[in-house]
């Protein structure tokens, strides 16, 4: 284990609590001032800068993290969540879309949309896709897995840690993306946890979004939510990756143990 995974560890989860409250309340009163929009990104920046700073004299230690990212064995496990991931998060679009045809009312309640809006402003669109590979991938495996993980699991039994912080890191993402969210998180728990190395689930959660992002750009004709053929391939893979996924992540809960 490298320094700056040691030294991760040590970065209490009060003081990440107490700065995530205080960015809060500065958006609340920016917000409501209307003068200067603050949104989700800008917390998150100012909480990667806030571990930059906390670690900042061990980062010359992460050179043989990251050549550990790019081993055999971890990139091939990576790929195939990242893959399996995909799959099932449009199997669960799929299944809350239909959950929706079947009873409307619950679309009152909640703010729902099948595939990513994109804006027209070029610049606008490049940034959401910059907060969304980039920065949430580093700033939520920071927090979740790399502060929270490793608190909560001082204290009750790791599985349990694993499963609540995953129902938080899925708490973030909308209707139709929680369940997915929440059993990838188990995999990126499962995958800190077994390398010792924050820059693994790092890389992973970045590949995902890449792909997801990447996805929504190239499918303009939107055909992965029109077309019968393709819904029904795509949900067949969905549920073949539901299997494996849930496979992977009894075997290695159960390792954990």
């Amino acid at each position: 284990m490298s320094l700056f995974n040691e030294k991760l560890k040590n970065i209490s989860l009060k003081e990440i609590l107490i700065l995530i409250i205080i960015l809060f309340i500065i958006q609340f009163i920016f917000n409501s001032l209307n003068t200067v929009h603050i949104n989700s990104v800008w917390i998150y920046i100012c909480i990667i800068f806030y571990f930059i700073f906390r670690l900042k004299d061990n980062f010359s230690s992460l050179k043989q993290d990251f050549a550990d990212v790019f081993s055999k064995e971890a990139l091939k496990t990576i790929i195939i969540i990242v893959i399996l991931n995909i799959f099932l998060s449009y199997g669960f679009l799929y299944l809350s879309g239909v959950v929706l045809s079947i009873f409307p009312d619950i679309s009152n309640l909640i703010s729902f949309q099948i595939s990513s809006l994109y804006i027209n402003n070029s610049l606008i669109a490049v940034g959401s896709i910059i907060a969304s590979v980039f920065i949430s991938p580093i700033c939520e495996e920071l927090v979740f897995r790399g502060v929270l993980l490793n608190r909560m699991k001082l204290i009750i039994p790791t599985v349990f840690s694993i499963l609540f912080t995953s129902l938080l890191f899925a708490s973030l993402h909308s209707y139709g993306s929680i369940v997915a969210a929440f059993i990838f998180g188990i995999c990126m728990a499962i995958l800190y946890l077994k390398t010792d190395n924050i820059l693994v689930p790092i890389f992973a959660h970045f590949l995902n979004n890449l792909f997801a992002e990447s996805i929504v750009i190239l499918d303009t004709a939107n055909v992965l939510f029109t077309n019968g053929l393709v819904i029904g391939i795509m949900s067949l893979l969905a549920l073949l990756s539901f299997v494996l996924i849930m496979v992977f992540i009894f075997v290695e809960l159960n390792n954990i143990k």
